[in-house]
C-alpha cells in the first residue's frame, strides 16, 4: 500500500493534477454552442441581414497543438485600470497574472485579467479574460484580436485552448462597445485556431 501511495505521491509532483489534456470534443462543443448562440435572434451580435443567412462561423481546424498547460504566475500588487473598447466604455479591469506556455517549440507568454464588475456576480467570480493577438490578425483572422474564457484554477497550471478563441462582437456588428486587446498580449506567432474572421 505504501508504495502504491509514494507512486500516486510522485504522479502528483511530476504532473500536477491540474494538467490536462487535450479534448477533441470540448472544441467540438464550443464550436456547436458558439454556432447556434450566432444563430438565434435573441443571442446573436449579428446585423439583421447576417443573421438571414447565418449557417456557421469560419472555424480553424481543431488542433491539438494550440491546447497548452500554461504555468500561471499570479500577479502582485496591481492597480485597477481602465481597458481601452472600440467605444467610449472604460470597464474597469484588473491584471491577474501572466502566463507562461510554448507553442511549437517557442516560449509564450499572455497576460490574464479579471473584470471587476463581473466578477462580483456569482456566476463569474473566477471568471479570467485572456484577450489576445497573433500574426493572423487582420489576415485570416479579426484585425482586433481574440478572447478566451478561462476559470481561475486551483493550481499554479491553467489549460488554455485556443482551438475555443473567439471574437469580439464588434467583429460582426459596430454598436459593439469591445475591449482592444493590450499591446502585451500580441504573440509574434500564427495561432491558426479558434474562430476565422467574419466576412
Amino acid at each position: 500500500m505504501k508504495t502504491l501511495n509514494a507512486i500516486v505521491l510522485l504522479l502528483a509532483v511530476n504532473f500536477g493534477f491540474a494538467q490536462k489534456q487535450f479534448n477533441k470534443a470540448d472544441a467540438e462543443k464550443f464550436q456547436k454552442t458558439i454556432n447556434s448562440e450566432y444563430a438565434d435572434p435573441k443571442t446573436s451580435p449579428l446585423m439583421e441581414e447576417d443573421l438571414k443567412t447565418f449557417k456557421t462561423l469560419d472555424f480553424y481546424p481543431i488542433n491539438k497543438a494550440f491546447f497548452v498547460n500554461a504555468k500561471l504566475v499570479k500577479a502582485k500588487n496591481e492597480k485597477v485600470f481602465e481597458m481601452k473598447t472600440t467605444g467610449t466604455r472604460t470597464p474597469q479591469y484588473i491584471k491577474y497574472g501572466t502566463l507562461y506556455f510554448k507553442i511549437n517549440g517557442k516560449d509564450l507568454q499572455l497576460n490574464v485579467y479579471r473584470n471587476i464588475e463581473l466578477s462580483k456576480q456569482e456566476k463569474y467570480k473566477n471568471h479570467l479574460f485572456l484577450p489576445f493577438s497573433d500574426l493572423t490578425s487582420g489576415k485570416e483572422s479579426y484585425i482586433g484580436g481574440r478572447y478566451i474564457d478561462l476559470e481561475i484554477p486551483k493550481s499554479n497550471t491553467i489549460a488554455v485552448d485556443f482551438n475555443q478563441a473567439y471574437n469580439p462582437y464588434c467583429a460582426y456588428n459596430h454598436k459593439y462597445s469591445c475591449p482592444l486587446v493590450p499591446l502585451e498580449n500580441d504573440l509574434k506567432v500564427e495561432i491558426k485556431a479558434g474562430v476565422k474572421t467574419f466576412h
